[in-house]
Formats: structure tokens, sequence, C-alpha cells
């Protein structure tokens, strides 16, 4: 979704090179061959509408994009470049969908062992269901916010030495969480599970997420219920939505996965993808970011399919717009940690930055870069990036 000076209302675009095609120009040019989409759809402020037609609706229309910028296409001219095409640098970007549910899994082993490791016993550093189940939590839809909006360093307890009272102040313990969520497009009834083998038809596409966590309240919250208010101050998300289907040459095969799966997890085939992620952080002193962390979304054991089957099992209705968050994406080494916590080992090896500074955690000013990409044979598919600022 993005809006210019010059139509400030906001309208549904493609990203060509450092051009934006906006699809209503497809519209008002009956581009399209399904008529639900020369209407309006296009302009209504999100991309929820369109997402809720699915999966056979996307493909056409896709299909009919890649058509009109074809040789010979619709747009094959100077001319029609000129007069259609939006440069990237006037446009304002916008949430690309209403945000009605907002999901975080805990999906990486590698992650999830860290944690257990650094937490709990290193000899049992995952709890008994995580190898049997999607473990995840609910998040607050209403603080997700785009790639470039600020994040307030939070308020709240904290008991850092196990004290008999906990204290109140700012957050000394701010991190970031490398993930990737996917938008949720045609949704299911209240009551009526999505199967695992049909799920992928229900996801629209991807975006980078950043969730944000406040780590010393997390560790005073949590139990028994989980995450609140540790992760409820933002949410970053980048501003492209990349389709599922602009994806199919990425597929790969996942982790192995043991014990199996009970049957309603169990997935045949490539389900997950080969997407190159990186994370960087530029501090006020800095010239440019520094990557402290490159991992890949082919490294999270319970995979999108899963995520669904699990999250609609009981017979939870899933809606357009939703959100389903993939959890920190850590890979198998220390360069591959996605978050501080990791990286540092719970502040116990602090990163050098090239300012001559270090990190155990984040600091005011600290910008946190996240990227992604796709590399295919002469082409990349990139996700643009979640940038936030800790003020």
């Amino acid at each position: 979704m993005f809006s210019t000076a010059a139509h400030p209302h906001k309208r549904v675009g493609i990203a060509i090179g450092d051009h934006i095609l906006p699809l209503t120009v497809m519209s008002e040019l009956s581009l399209f061959r399904d008529e639900r989409l020369n209407g309006d759809i296009f302009g209504r402020g999100s991309l929820n509408d369109f997402m809720a037609l699915g999966k056979a609706v996307w493909d056409s229309g896709r299909a009919d994009i890649q058509t009109a910028l074809s040789v010979g296409g619709y747009f094959d001219t100077a001319e029609a470049i000129g007069r259609y095409f939006v440069p990237q640098r006037e446009a304002t970007m916008h949430l690309p969908a209403h945000i009605g549910d907002y999901t975080d899994f805990y999906s990486s082993k590698e992650h999830a062992t860290n944690v257990g490791t650094m937490f709990r016993d290193p000899n049992n550093a995952l709890l008994p269901n995580w190898l049997h189940l999607p473990v995840a939590y609910h998040g607050r839809a209403s603080s997700v916010v785009l790639s470039g909006t600020s994040i307030k360093r939070p308020l709240g307890q904290t008991n850092p030495t196990d004290a008999p009272s906990p204290t109140f102040g700012p957050s000394k313990l701010m991190d970031f969480e490398l993930e990737m969520g996917f938008f949720i497009g045609s949704g299911n009834e209240l009551g009526e599970p999505i199967p695992v083998e049909s799920a992928a038809d229900h996801i629209f596409g991807l975006v980078l997420v950043n969730d944000w966590s406040a780590r010393d309240i997390q560790k005073w919250e949590y139990q028994p219920l989980g995450p609140f208010l540790a992760k409820n101050l933002g949410t970053t998300i980048s501003p492209w939505v990349v389709p599922l289907a602009a994806l199919e040459p990425f597929r790969v095969d996942g982790p192995v996965q043991e014990p199996e799966p009970l049957p309603y997890l169990q997935t045949n085939g490539r389900h997950a993808y080969n997407i190159h992620l990186e994370v960087a952080i530029q501090s006020q002193q800095m010239d440019a970011p520094q990557v402290v962390c490159r991992s890949n979304h082919k490294h999270l054991y319970w995979n999108m399919s899963q995520q669904v089957a699990h999250h609609t099992i009981t017979g939870c209705n899933l809606r357009p717009g939703d959100l389903l968050a993939s959890g920190t994406i850590s890979g198998p080494t220390a360069d591959s940690y996605g978050s501080l916590l990791e990286l540092t080992w719970r502040g116990s090896k602090p990163i050098p930055l090239a300012d001559g500074s270090e990190r155990r955690f984040l600091q005011d000013g600290d910008t946190v870069i996240l990227t992604a990409y796709a590399q295919g044979d002469g082409y990349r598919i990139g996700f643009g990036e979640a940038r936030g600022t800790i003020v």
C-alpha cells in the first residue's frame, strides 16, 4: 500500500525495480480477466479484500500482471512507463493490510534450544511439547507498525536479582527478534479446521518481522502464561508483501522432524524456503549499518502449513489480513542467531561495533534493519526492509 503527494489516496502497488506499478491502473485499463479485479478493489486502503478472494484469483491476477509487464505487453514502452509508473522515492508506504489478529510462533529449534540452554537445563533445553506441536502465543495486533516507525523503550517491572519484590523503570535489555511473517488470505469458518495439505492455499504472502522484546520485563512476567508487556510494545513489519507464488522456485527440504508429528501435522514435499536473512545495527555514531546476523528461513523446524493447521485444529477461524509470524529464526552457527540474547549469550559476549562501542543489548538511538532476499539464477527477489530505531 502506498500513496504520493500527487495521489494521497492509498493504492496497492507492485515493485518493479525502483518504480511502482499501481494496480489501480491495471483495473482502470481493464487488464484483468477476472472482472472482480477491474473495479476499485486495489484502491480500498488495504490488501484485505483482494486477499479474501482466494488463491485462484491471486494466481489469475498475477498472470495478468506478468502479461502486461512482459515483452510486447501493455507497459512495454517508455511512454507507458513514464505515464503510469511511480518512482519509489516519491512514495509513502503504509501498512499493507488491516491486521485483525497477530500470532507469534516459536518455530526455530536452534532458537528454542539456545533459550532453553540459557534459562533451564542444557541437557533438557526443549520442553516436552516442543517437538510435537508448533508453540505460539497470541500477540497484540494494534502495535504492529510499519518499517521506519520508532520504538519507544518501554517501562515495566523487572527483577534482575530475584529480590523479594520487583523494581519499576525502563527496560535495560531491549532486543530484536529476526522473524518472517505471513498474511492469511482466504480464511476458514469457525469450527472448520484447515487441513495441513491445503494450508498453503490460505497463505497470501510473506513479510519481514522484527518482534521487539524487552528481555528483563519478559523474564519477570512470562510465567505461567507467557509473553505480555515484553512483546506488546511494538512489532515492526516490512511494507512489501512477497506473494507465496513468487517463492515457488525457492522451496527446499526442511529439517527432519523426529519424532514424526501427529497425522494432522504431517506434510509431504518441500515446505521450507531458501530465503537469506540479515540483521544490521547502526548506532547514532556510525555512518553505515553493520551486519550482526546472517540466517535463513529454511532453518525453521515447523513450517507455515503446519502452523496454519495447528492454529485452526480447534476450529479457530483465521481471517483475511491475520498475521502469523515464525518466531525468532536462528541458524546452527553463532553468527546466524536471530537475537542479541543469543548473539551475545545473555550479554556475556558483547558485539563490537564499528564506532568503537559494543552491544550486549540495544541502546537508545540504535537502528535495527532486517533485510531478506531469495536468490535465483540471474535474478533476486527482495523483501525490502524492516527498520526501527529505539528511542
